[in-house]
């Protein structure tokens, strides 16, 4: 079941006051999210993800096409107590602590006041703010704001989560705290969308992936299949080996180097690299392991933008 549904959305800013030049921040773009999915949105700055959320959210109008959330129009004032948003750059009223903020936006989301209070010591403590609750917004960092802001965004248990740059401003230990919360929505069948230009984050975090450059979409699929088709060659690890087989296979392969006690041989085909292994356990070498090379998410990001520049 498509939980998200983007079809044509196009978006043009008018820019210079005298001539309303039209600039185009989305073009025609068409997703599909499916239900308890979590679906990283890549792009480079400018690439129209932000316009996207906002335009899903209701805070933009789209030029033409449409969206819809959990089958209602973006428009759709019911469907907003099933949904949560973290902006890109989150504000809050900065005199209140962390536990009043979570318990005002409950009371908005009409959450019962003794439910509320169990679910706000939750949160804290998921977040990693279990011991700043009482500290004014004013006087946390910028990664702490992103954390209450994580936090404010699930405390109607929403069925979908929409995350523009969650990870943003966040020590290590912080990213991996995001993690998890991401990881436990989805194991509780939460759908979640999210924007970051964190790669290693998405690669851990996400079934599929959508690449959008200058406002038209590049590529999406599911993760696997995106980077499965980038196999740059194979490394085979041996051991067990002497002087003369790793030298005859250095003859056999494009790269081979001895590190401690283990043969990394690398080859660019898996003809190759069963060449080599079938002569190297020929001649007593023990097998280790075989592992395709492939480009990383972040890798092959840049590379699809890189072909789209011009």
């Amino acid at each position: 079941m498509a939980i998200i549904e983007i079809e044509n959305l196009t978006k043009d800013f008018h820019v210079e006051f005298w001539k309303m030049r039209p600039v185009r921040a989305l073009d025609s773009l068409n997703l599909r999210v499916e239900s308890g999915e979590v679906f990283g949105f890549l792009g480079p700055n400018g690439a129209g993800k932000t316009t996207t959320l906002k335009i899903l959210m209701n805070l933009l109008r789209p030029t033409s096409g449409s969206a819809r959330i959990l089958g209602h129009p973006v428009s759709s004032v019911s469907m907003r107590t099933h949904i949560g948003y973290l902006p890109e750059n989150p504000y809050f009223y900065d005199y209140l602590t962390a536990e009043e903020l979570l318990l005002y936006v409950g009371r908005l989301f009409g959450i019962h006041r003794l439910e509320l209070k169990r679910k706000v010591a939750a949160l804290l403590e998921n977040v990693g703010l279990a011991d700043s609750r009482k500290l004014q917004l004013r006087k946390f960092s910028k990664g702490m704001i992103q954390r209450i802001g994580i936090a404010q965004a699930i405390i109607n248990d929403p069925e979908v989560v929409f995350l523009d740059e969650p990870m943003s401003g966040l020590d290590p230990i912080g990213r991996r705290d995001v993690r998890e919360v991401i990881s436990s929505l989805k194991n509780r069948g939460v759908t979640v969308f999210f924007s970051s230009h964190i790669l290693p984050d998405v690669e851990m975090l996400c079934d599929r992936v959508a690449i959008v450059n200058k406002g038209r979409l590049q590529e999406a699929g599911a993760l696997d299949d995106i980077l499965k088709v980038k196999i740059e060659g194979y490394e085979t690890v041996l051991a067990h080996f002497d002087e003369a087989i790793a030298g005859e296979l250095k003859k056999l392969c494009d790269e081979a180097i001895i590190m401690g006690d283990r043969l990394h041989l690398r080859t660019v085909t898996s003809s190759q690299a069963e060449t080599a292994l079938s002569y190297a356990l020929a001649h007593g070498a023990k097998l280790i392991s075989v592992n395709p090379i492939r480009a990383s998410l972040e890798e092959y990001f840049f590379q699809e933008i890189g072909a789209h520049k011009n």
